[in-house]
């Protein structure tokens, strides 16, 4: 989504070429975002208005990866949640309670504002043996003043604090994209997957079996794929070169 379709609130050149294109082929797809500070209906708001028409269905979220995966690991459904109306949305439409009593998974989303209080009942209750879930690994999330800490770097200062690593869901784990696929019912094999990070987005999708595009519009350089060991099948400069191929 973001750094692919929109920059602070303003579509890139070819996003709504590329979104139209999609629709009257009838190509299913998804726009996938790691952040699960919104709902898709926030989100599908959120892209309205910088001009692109995608339905709230076709957004997937790390906070809705996390629910769906979380919702097949889980008897009981008890959760505590550090996080916003996006995570919790999620999981409560997937049967979870939301207590800190003895429940079954501590589960780490982001949050513009992270209580110390709510972060020391998560060390509590992970000591206490509930098991360690976040929503993605991301270490820093942006904002127009600057890089804001996200969910990995909270995830690491629990970690110090418990000495336990937590499970991440969202991208690169494929069980992201997985479970995406399934939502679509699409297969690996006759997927492609657009982004414009190297270490979460060509990581996710190489690693799920997918063809890969990476744009340089947003978070990496040219000059900053050289650091991978792996490649993009395909790199463009923006989503617009991406239109023709459709």
């Amino acid at each position: 989504m973001d750094g692919v379709l929109i920059h602070e609130e303003t579509a890139l050149p070819g996003a709504k070429e590329f979104i139209s294109r999609l629709r009257e082929r009838e190509v299913p797809f998804l726009v996938l975002t790691n952040n699960s500070i919104y709902t898709p209906r926030d989100l599908s708001a959120r892209l309205e208005s910088a001009g692109l028409s995608v339905p709230e269905e076709n957004i997937w979220t790390s906070a809705l990866a996390t629910a769906t995966f979380l919702a097949k690991q889980s008897e009981n459904r008890r959760a505590f949640v550090v996080g916003e109306a996006g995570l919790t949305t999620a999981l409560y439409e997937r049967g979870f309670v939301m207590t800190n009593d003895h429940p079954d998974v501590v589960v780490l989303g982001e949050t513009r504002t992270y209580s110390f209080e709510l972060l020391t009942q998560a060390i509590r209750l992970i000591e206490g043996g509930a098991r360690f879930i976040a929503t993605n690994p991301d270490v820093t999330g942006p904002s127009s003043d600057g890089p804001l800490p996200a969910t990995g770097a909270v995830a690491a200062m629990i970690t110090a604090a418990t000495g336990k690593i937590p499970y991440y869901v969202g991208k690169p784990n494929p069980v992201m994209l997985r479970n995406g696929l399934n939502k679509i019912d699409a297969h690996s094999e006759e997927t492609a997957l657009i982004g414009d990070r190297m270490d979460t987005d060509i990581l996710a999708g190489m690693e799920s079996g997918l063809q890969t595009h990476l744009v340089l519009s947003g978070s990496t350089t040219r000059e900053q794929i050289q650091q991978f060991a792996f490649r993009p099948d395909f790199i463009h400069q923006g989503i617009g070169n991406v239109v023709d191929l459709i």
